[in-house]
Parts: structure tokens; sequence; C-alpha cells
């Protein structure tokens, strides 16, 4: 799973099965719109659907590596500690967001810091208790 500065959805990979349109519906909601990018072979979902969708790939194959970008340049203030939604990319990388980051339980595998782009990378592995 990856969430890129200035893409608009996540991207997500997973094993092939049939199904795994309806699996994703099932697990995030009907209403929920995946799209397949054959050419890739990824789906793009949602932004807000970060946290319920590692939740669910954790659970199905036991354990999910999740990639998010934050820019090192966005200053971290009261709107990231006050957020209501999961989507901070500011220079804190996420450990002021909403109070404090809800995946200090996700295993850190490390960082890369992107320097043409003035972007930061985080690696979690994301394990199914």
């Amino acid at each position: 799973m990856r969430r890129n500065i200035g893409e608009t959805p996540l991207w997500m990979w997973m094993p092939y099965r049939q199904g795994n349109r309806w699996w994703i519906k099932d697990a995030l909601g009907d209403l929920m719109r995946p799209r397949w990018k054959a050419d890739q072979k990824r789906w793009e979902i949602a932004k807000p659907h970060l946290r319920p969708l590692v939740e669910a790939l954790a659970e199905r194959f036991g354990e999910v590596d999740v990639y998010l970008q934050f820019s090192q340049r966005e200053t971290c203030n009261s709107k990231c500690e006050n957020a209501r939604r999961d989507d901070c990319t500011c220079s804190c990388m996420g450990e002021n967001h909403r109070g404090a980051a809800y995946w200090k339980s996700w295993v850190h595998i490390g960082d890369d810091v992107l320097v043409a782009y003035e972007r930061c990378e985080r690696h979690f592995l994301v394990r199914y208790p």
C-alpha cells in the first residue's frame, strides 16, 4: 500500500484472486468505488480509507507493507494536531496528527528521504494481531 503526496488515491497491490473488487467493497463499504489500473497492476482507492484498508489487508494476508510520504516543507500546526481524518502529510511525519499517530503500534521499518522532491517516506509493516 502506498500514499504519495500529490496523488489523489491510495495505491494498493495484493495477490490476484477472483473477487478482489467485492472483497474491497465488503471491507470498506458498498459505496466504495475501487479502480483497477490494469497497466500498473494496482488498485486505486480514496485516501480516507487508509486505516480501515490497512487493517483489512493485514487481517486477510497476515501482514501488509505500508509506505507513507510526507513533505519536509509542509509545517506542522494546530490543523494537524486537531485533524479529524487520517491523512497527514506534513513535516511531523504523522507524530502530532490527531494528537498522536495511530500507527505507533505498526512496525516501523525505516525512513527514506527523497531529496529531489523534498519528501520523506516512512515504511511500516502492519501485522494482524
